[in-house]
């Protein structure tokens, strides 16, 4: 791999966690980059990381001679190729942690349980675990949809500010794919309100006639993340609402302390 001037100074110093200052720095300049819309200045870095420009540049350099970062011609730095295939292969593995407590779900609540991804404006399944009814609900892993007709689209833009909420709507478009879907921003933005206040979300009929979908969001997910369970709407009622919606908010927060465990060699 290719080096820079700072792994003979950032990189030796220990951080306040005990692992390597110019380590931390470098992930958390991409992960600011990411939150910034995937490209930025190295003036943007400085004032929100608080970072001098020499030390920023010098992770920038590295940065982009792994191809983790690229530089345009207006001298602006984005997030790199290489950034792709991590998240894909990381998307993969967290279908795969997620399992056991999807499967859990379906224990508990006898429905089909899913995990989905915000990816870029679209939302990506990437775990299920089918319900062992004759009667059940198939999403195929790694299929997209749009956010305004589901139940974890729902879920995930709940605290998204109303703005970028509509940025995202105005760039996608809100075709119908049943009579019950919601196509205004606004009346999608008022459903979000109700996620807030309720603590969960609800994709009833809205995706596929005949079908209702219950989520919740993983708190504090090292990547905004949801869970659901979808069934026939003559089983996923009013009245199992009730019972299954604290089964969802306990799973997603156990899943959620599963993936934001610091682990070291794989040790606790």
């Amino acid at each position: 791999m290719p080096t820079s001037s700072a792994s003979t100074t950032d990189a030796a110093k220990p951080a306040a966690s005990g692992g390597v200052q110019s380590l931390e720095r470098a992930f958390d300049l991409l992960e600011r980059m990411a939150d910034a819309g995937g490209e930025v200045g190295l003036s943007e870095l400085s004032a929100s990381s608080g970072l001098p420009l020499p030390t920023i540049h010098r992770l920038m350099r590295t940065l982009v001679a792994c191809g983790y970062v690229r530089q345009q011609p207006n001298r602006r730095y984005a997030l790199g190729p290489r950034l792709i295939r991590l998240g894909e292969s990381a998307s993969r593995l967290l279908g795969t942690w997620a399992r056991p407590y999807l499967a859990r779900l379906v224990e508990e609540t006898g429905e089909t349980a899913n995990m989905a991804l915000l990816d870029g404006d679209e939302i990506v399944y990437v775990a299920q675990v089918p319900s062992k009814h004759s009667m059940r609900m198939f999403t195929e892993v790694g299929r997209r949809v749009l956010p305004h007709s589901t139940g974890v689209g729902k879920a995930l833009l709940a605290h998204t500010p109303d703005d970028e909420v509509r940025a995202l709507l105005a760039r996608t478009g809100m075709p119908a794919a049943t009579e019950k879907t919601i196509t205004t921003a606004d009346g999608f933005l008022a459903a979000l309100a109700d996620v807030r206040e309720t603590g969960y979300a609800v994709d009833d009929n809205e995706q596929e006639i005949g079908v209702r979908c219950l989520a919740v969001s993983v708190p504090d997910s090292p990547t905004a993340a949801a869970i659901s369970i979808s069934g026939p709407a003559g089983r996923v009622t009013e009245a199992a609402t009730e019972k299954i919606v604290p089964i969802l908010q306990q799973v997603a927060q156990e899943l959620s302390t599963a993936l934001t465990t610091t682990t070291l060699n794989g040790q606790p």
